[in-house]
């Protein structure tokens, strides 16, 4: 099954939806989704305030100054930052306030000279540039009205809205709670990092990963364990995942070996809807749907699993919260060699992306093959995707990657 069909049949298979939300502090809200409309409880800014630091005068006293032919006005006063705009004395024809940036408008201004088109002598002012009413103010609820929705429910909250936030007001935030996802490893040849190496042991490198991956992207993991191939005990981590997880992802034992049991497993406790994709590396990735949630499969190798987790967990995450995560950032560089795929299959080749002495942007191949030669990302930036459609790429073929981290310097490992 191609990726893209794979990936329709989840977001019309999933049911399940995270519907509770939990209150938390406004900074904490950062990253978190909006679990309601929010609207403004206020008019921002609650007055009219100066855009400039300069002299509120009434505009039509401006008209016709220039640097030849200045007008004159009266200094009266100066307005404080944080003063009560219902305590400003108002100002009349042929008089001017100075005002600093955000400073309240007094009554009868309707306009702001800034000060570098003024300059001061004692109690007068002289203005060398007119202003147009209303000009270099913000009115009052020029930023937002009473009522005004501030953050739609089911947005990915950024620092700026929490900014937008504080200055309506608001100390915390309802945030839809973070999803649960079960992580189960398989594979008898499995041991913890941090265990003493054994012969024909390999430390779980992928878990931890992905729980990573999890973690950046707003979710819970839980920690199934690792199990060694067993049928009954998969079933029963499987199991305890789905009663306290939204969705359970399973690394390993999902090929077609012997020692492959996890798809019979988890035809027992839900629906394989996809099984097989056409993509390199990570081909055994499929998913399954018990009771409107999915189950992941993903290869046991590392870089096989991060191209599942990327192109099967993320939409999955953003359907059960009602969002959408960042997408990654890209950048169009050139080939420095030619690179080959199969027909048919859609591959995620790694590279290594960096700026070479000219400053172009150039693209190193760095392998195809080797789902579990984590070397390729840790010295890679980058992946290259090569759609179904064609057999690769030519060398100096301008090209579009996926950035997993920043460009390199053309010295830069």
């Amino acid at each position: 099954m191609s990726i893209d069909d794979a990936r329709d049949m989840l977001r019309k298979r999933i049911t399940h939806r995270i519907m509770e939300v939990e209150e938390v502090e406004l900074t904490a809200a950062a990253g978190r989704v909006c679990g309601e409309d929010i609207t403004s409880p206020m008019d921002s800014p609650p007055h009219d305030r100066s855009a400039v630091d300069g002299y509120a005068v009434v505009a039509e006293d401006t008209f016709g100054a220039s640097p030849t032919n200045p007008v004159e006005l009266k200094l009266v006063g100066r307005i404080e930052l944080g003063a009560d705009p219902s305590f400003l004395p108002e100002i009349r024809r042929g008089e001017a306030v100075e005002v600093p940036t955000g400073g309240p408008i007094p009554p009868g201004a309707n306009a702001v000279v800034p000060l570098e088109h003024a300059r001061r002598a004692g109690d007068r002012v002289e203005v060398y540039e007119h202003v147009r009413p209303l000009q270099n103010i913000s009115g009052r609820g020029e930023d937002y009205r009473r009522g005004d929705v501030v953050l739609r429910r089911g947005l990915l909250i950024k620092p700026w809205h929490i900014a937008a936030l504080a200055s309506l007001g608001f100390r915390s935030l309802r945030v839809l709670r973070r999803p649960r996802v079960a992580i189960l490893s398989t594979g008898s040849e499995l041991i913890e990092p941090g265990e003493e190496p054994a012969p024909g042991k390999v430390y779980n490198c992928t878990k931890p990963m992905l729980k990573v991956m999890l973690t950046s992207h707003g979710a819970e993991p839980i920690d199934l364990g690792a199990v060694p191939d067993d049928v009954k005990l998969i079933s029963e981590r499987i199991s305890d995942g789905l009663r306290r997880a939204d969705s359970v992802i399973v690394t390993g034992g999902t090929s077609v070996g012997e020692r492959d049991l996890v798809p019979e497993v988890i035809s027992k406790v839900g629906e394989i809807v996809a099984h097989g994709l056409a993509i390199r590396p990570g081909k055994p990735t499929g998913f399954a749907i018990s009771s409107g949630k999915p189950i992941f499969m993903l290869s046991g190798f590392p870089v096989a699993a991060l191209i599942g987790f990327q192109e099967l967990v993320i939409p999955a995450l953003e359907l059960m919260l009602g969002c959408r995560f960042d997408p990654p950032p890209r950048i169009r560089g050139r080939l420095t060699r030619r690179i080959a795929s199969p027909p048919g299959i859609r591959t995620y080749a790694r590279v290594r992306v960096f700026k070479s002495g000219d400053g172009e942007i150039s693209i190193e191949p760095l392998r195809v093959t080797g789902s579990g030669i984590l070397s390729t990302l840790t010295r890679g930036n980058g992946l290259l995707v090569i759609p179904e459609e064609l057999e690769g790429f030519d060398e100096g073929s301008e090209v579009e990657v996926i950035l997993l981290s920043p460009i390199l310097e053309g010295d830069e490992m």
